[in-house]
């Protein structure tokens, strides 16, 4: 069976996180030397060019939207997966952090009256509890067709340590909600060692909350996107034969055949 390339090819992925990326680059004194860097990789998905998967890039529309914080070199590492949630929602802005400044554009972001937004982190790191919350409320729609703002997922994109500073000491993030998420299922992320079995990358994390926005969709197709990124990331990585048509794929493929649903109120054009 030959999977079908449902995406024409894509050379660049023009989006927040690669013109972070490229921002930080051009402002370092010094070149960053990931893992691998002596290989010539693909600027739309950062694999190698024999495994790129570009050309399998999915689309869907999504009401809501992703505000990515990132730590100082996590937009310049090929494993950073921040990239791959900015590859499926469109509304995805991503800012570097740091503790002495913040971005205007972060701060108007922040107060768009469109936007509610939630920071996602665990409870118990929240001082004031009353701003914990589990769920994402759905959106009311108004006698006149208007709906209610559409929910903005601040997510802190960095080692642990690093995500714990950024909650700790930006004090614009102290007015927002707190979205504490508490999944069942253990992460599958194998590209970087966490201590923690319950520790989700930064893609699983936007999963979980897209899905309780209630964009299933676009949540099954990012888990899918992931899953195939990381599965060739590792064949790259410990040289393993790549077989395009593994279970992953298979299930990437079978989302993107699958009718689309109409874009909800307010979502951003495909």
């Amino acid at each position: 069976m030959t999977l079908p390339s449902f995406n024409p090819p894509q050379p660049h992925a023009d989006h927040a996180v690669s013109r972070l990326r490229s921002s930080r680059l051009a402002a370092s004194s010094k070149p960053y030397v990931a893992r691998g860097s002596g290989l010539v990789r693909c600027a739309g998905c950062r694999l190698i060019v024999s495994h790129c998967i570009c050309a399998l890039r999915p689309s869907v529309p999504t009401r809501a939207g992703v505000c990515l914080l990132m730590g100082d070199i996590e937009a310049l590492k090929p494993s950073n997966t921040g990239w791959l949630i900015a590859d499926v929602v469109a509304d995805t802005w991503a800012f570097g952090w740091a503790r002495t400044a913040v971005s205007p554009e972060l701060l108007t972001l922040l107060a768009d009256p469109q936007w509610q937004p939630y920071v996602v982190f665990p409870a118990e790191y929240a001082e004031a509890q009353q701003r914990v919350v589990t769920e994402v409320p759905a959106a009311a729609q108004g006698l006149d067709g208007s709906v209610g703002k559409r929910p903005l997922f601040v997510l802190l994109d960095g080692t642990w340590s690093e995500a714990r500073k950024m909650f700790r000491k930006s004090p614009y993030l102290d007015r927002l909600p707190v979205l504490s998420l508490h999944p069942e299922q253990v992460s599958s992320y194998r590209l970087r060692r966490s201590t923690q079995e319950h520790h989700f990358c930064t893609a699983e994390v936007a999963a979980l909350c897209l899905a309780l926005a209630g964009e299933t969709r676009a949540a099954e197709s990012l888990v899918a996107w992931f899953d195939v990124f990381s599965e060739r990331y590792l064949c790259i990585r410990e040289q393993l034969p790549l077989n395009p048509e593994s279970g992953v794929h298979q299930r990437l493929a079978q989302l993107a055949a699958a009718p689309v649903s109409p874009a909800p109120a307010g979502a951003a054009a495909p």
